[in-house]
């Protein structure tokens, strides 16, 4: 979304600046350059090497270091900004940008660069409702600055009132309106169903079959989601990942659990996304008890489990629905089989025996089959960001279906 805009963060004192942290990793998954300044004051609550690592850019902390370029630093990063944002903006920086005072890297650059600034004040409520903090921000407001307003609530002193830092996500809202790109939250409003994980078949008290599924790309997809505004209910098998924030979890074991949770949340959704591996099989009968080793060998009957995917399809009606296609030859024409035999919008198939591919891993690579035989082939690429390709291409239909 924000490929090739270059934006510089400062970052002034005070408690809110790991919250900096966050929309430094948020800008970065957005594809943003970012360069990040630190007042002596900020270093004290956050090392300069934590926004050094998210940002993959050094962080300029003092006029007086030797410098990381022969450019002249103040001027290079002023010239370079598409954006200055100050976050957490402290009511020291704003009196000294609406004074004109230019004392250290931080209110020189911004005395320096002709890019727009954007300002997201932080501090105690009294500070904030000051008379001369509230004359220096109109009187910026006066010149252009803008300014993300800050939000109540309990501050870090115990105070409550106005002055709380806004959240890292409405500081990446107000950067991507800048910048007139869509909001992140394209999702807001919608009620998105997900499975994730393997599903576990018993043979016995102890046994059962199942997969080697993770979970972690319908959990990448559930906290994407989220991110994106969308309500989010999250059916998964038996993994060891950790429930993503803000998302409603349903824990299940065998593809029957998944099959009852499915139709029971299908109806009051809008869009589904069939992220999980749900075993085709299971034992015709399961033993009560643990069954003894023998000299001979074992047969197992088994029987086929309901095809979830199959019967949404059916059902579907307005519904926007994903498949997965996990696949070990002949990927393509299985998958795009699967599109118009299951009345899918689209399937995300992958090849399972590709390096980097496949189950349990932080990568994968995947072809994007649609409901036309559109086909779109990706590298080699983290979960999270086929997640958002993913999200970007359901919010595609959305916008085509309004």
């Amino acid at each position: 979304m924000l490929s090739n805009k270059n934006i510089v963060l400062g970052v002034s004192g005070g408690i809110a600046v790991y919250k900096a942290l966050d929309v430094v990793s948020r800008l970065r998954k957005l594809k943003a350059n970012v360069n990040v300044i630190m007042t002596k004051a900020a270093a004290e609550f956050v090392s300069p090497l934590s926004f050094q690592s998210l940002s993959q850019n050094y962080v300029v902390t003092d006029m007086f270091d030797e410098p990381k370029t022969w450019d002249v630093e103040h001027i290079a990063l002023a010239q370079k900004a598409d954006l200055f944002v100050i976050a957490p903006a402290t009511a020291n920086i704003i009196g000294k940008i609406a004074g004109g005072i230019a004392d250290d890297m931080l209110s020189t650059t911004v005395m320096a660069t002709r890019a727009p600034v954007l300002i997201a004040p932080a501090m105690n409520t009294n500070m904030y409702t000051n008379p001369v903090l509230q004359r220096n921000i109109k009187t910026l407001k006066d010149l252009g600055y803008k300014f993300i307003e800050p939000a109540s609530g309990r501050l870090a002193c115990g105070d409550y009132g106005v002055g709380k830092l806004a959240t890292p996500e409405d500081i990446v809202e107000g950067i991507l309106s800048f910048f007139k790109v869509p909001s992140v939250k394209t999702l807001r409003d919608k009620k998105i169903l997900i499975t994730a994980g393997p599903t576990q078949e018993p043979i016995d008290p102890v046994r059962y079959i199942t997969n080697h599924s993770s979970g972690k790309m319908g959990y990448s997809i559930a906290k994407s989601a989220r991110e994106r505004g969308a309500e989010v209910t999250l059916i998964s098998g038996p993994t060891s990942l950790e429930k993503p924030c803000g998302v409603e979890v349903i824990d299940i074991i065998t593809a029957e659990d998944m099959h009852r949770a499915v139709l029971e949340h299908f109806e009051n959704s809008d869009i589904i996304i069939k992220a999980a591996a749900v075993a085709d099989y299971k034992p015709k009968e399961v033993s009560k008890d643990k069954i003894k080793k023998r000299d001979s060998d074992l047969s197992i009957e088994l029987t086929r489990n309901p095809d979830i995917l199959l019967e949404l399809g059916r059902m579907k009606k307005d519904k926007i629905l994903v498949g997965f296609a996990a696949e070990t030859k002949e990927l393509l024409e299985s998958a795009k089989s699967k599109v118009h035999r299951k009345n899918l919008d689209f399937i995300v198939a992958n090849n399972i025996t590709l390096d980097g591919a496949g189950f349990k891993g932080d990568t994968n690579i995947i072809s994007i089959i649609d409901g036309f035989g559109k086909i779109q082939k990706y590298d080699k690429m983290k979960k999270e960001d086929i997640s958002n390709i993913i999200l970007d291409k359901i919010y595609e239909l959305i916008k085509l279906k309004e």
